[in-house]
């Protein structure tokens, strides 16, 4: 009889996993819960799913948060390049965008998984909607336990020589991701590390964010400290929302936020204050910045001040960076000191928000921390401690910014879980 393998989870790295686990000539059953696969696929991308990244290994592994050397193994065997071919190949075209993001040309996320679905059907994978993995069951093998079976939620045992764990995190709780197989790898001697909503906007203590909801600023220059230690710099778009800050420079920075308290949380240690610094003119050096205050305040020498920035700033953010500066708005621009010129300018290049917290798992893209990597072997995916049981995906406690990273995370690790469950038997 051919080998029988069993997957949990129909998400992205589930769906690679019995993929590349059917190319071994092995029985390969699929268990989601859902009423369909890839449902966190369909809403990723804003519906168009951002599957993969362009890039070489370093720059790709330059965006990977959290544990990037393990996934060395992973990404090496099914890289960018493997990942944009067996979608081609499985009917799927694509396409690449600006800082080297891929997406199908159709721009529909469904394609993705049509394609997978595609190969799955190909592989003949059976597919088990609607049905709930309660638990994994192990006996002893010859070095320890390993693993024999799953049970599930109805009571009902089915055998299998291999199960590979795709279940996903914590994040988008509708799309399934309740973190229960993370609870089912617990129950198994696994550890599982602190985790925290990651890719999240971030809720701020100033009110005035509030007043500018809905207003996007680019290029812009966004710094992450905590406790005084920059953890995050980086350049891009931000937007301004009713409880504080998103758009995708937060999104990043606060995947490091969350790294940062994730470690913390681990040393039994509270954080302190973490605040993030805004250059609003970040082009422009400090000199450069006064010269330019010193023209618009010269060609508008006699109006007052809250009607001589218009070419700094959109209009809904002149009247907030007018009260930062402690000036009246009414006041004429002719009687601006140059040190109050000066101390406007430092305040442009360096606008100060205090962190509260991130949102919760509802809003966040993915979930930082998981199953400890030390505890999975990076050239199989097996676990150390159950033979036969393996991890794919963002239960492993991997994470990347945003970009198509994260997906690649997944084609990367299910990919070498699926094959290397096939290649042990």
């Amino acid at each position: 009889m051919k080998p029988q393998i069993a997957v949990v989870g129909g998400g992205a790295a589930g769906m690679m996993a019995a993929v590349a686990a059917s190319y071994g000539g092995c029985h390969v059953t699929l268990y989601e819960r859902n009423e369909k696969l890839g449902k966190k696929i369909y809403i990723t991308g804003k519906g168009r799913c951002n599957l993969t990244n362009d890039c070489d290994r370093d720059a790709f592994f330059s965006q990977v948060v959290s544990n990037p050397r393990f996934l060395y193994s992973a990404f090496a065997a099914f890289d960018t390049e493997n990942v944009q071919e067996f979608f081609r190949q499985n009917g799927c075209p694509l396409k690449t965008e600006r800082g080297e993001r891929v997406f199908p040309v159709s721009d529909h996320a469904s394609d993705v998984t049509k394609a997978l679905e595609r190969a799955l059907r190909e592989g003949g994978v059976r597919i088990r909607l609607r049905t709930r993995v309660a638990e994994i069951l192990t006996g002893q093998g010859q070095d320890g336990a390993r693993v024999k079976g799953l049970r599930l939620e109805d009571g009902t045992e089915e055998t299998a020589d291999a199960v590979i764990l795709a279940t996903g995190g914590i994040s988008y709780p509708t799309t399934g991701s309740d973190g229960q197989g993370l609870i089912m790898a617990q129950r198994l001697g696994h550890t599982v590390t602190p985790c925290r909503p990651a890719l999240v906007p971030l809720e701020t203590a100033e009110s005035w964010c509030s007043s500018l909801q809905g207003l996007a600023l680019k290029n812009v220059a966004l710094t992450l400290e905590l406790d005084g230690k920059k953890l995050y710099s980086g350049f891009g778009e931000m937007l301004f929302t009713h409880f504080g800050i998103s758009g995708p420079l937060v999104l990043s920075a606060s995947s490091y936020y969350s790294a940062a308290l994730r470690k913390l949380e681990q040393k039994n240690k509270a954080p302190g204050r973490c605040r993030i610094l805004l250059n609003l003119k970040p082009a422009l050096t400090p000199k450069q910045l006064d010269d330019r205050l010193i023209r618009d305040f010269d060609a508008n020498r006699n109006k007052c001040l809250k009607n001589a920035l218009d070419g700094l700033f959109p209009a809904r953010l002149i009247p907030v960076m007018i009260g930062l500066s402690g000036m009246e708005p009414e006041r004429k621009v002719n009687e601006i000191t140059k040190e109050e010129r000066r101390r406007f300018a430092e305040l442009i290049q360096r606008v100060e928000l205090t962190v509260n917290k991130s949102r919760d798992f509802s809003e966040a893209i993915i979930t930082g921390g998981g199953i400890r990597v030390q505890e999975v072997n990076p050239s199989t995916m097996e676990s150390k401690k159950v033979e036969g049981l393996y991890f794919a995906g963002e239960m492993l406690d991997m994470d990347a910014l945003t970009g198509g990273f994260n997906l690649q995370i997944a084609w990367s690790s299910g990919h070498l879980a699926g094959k290397s469950a096939a290649k042990k038997f």
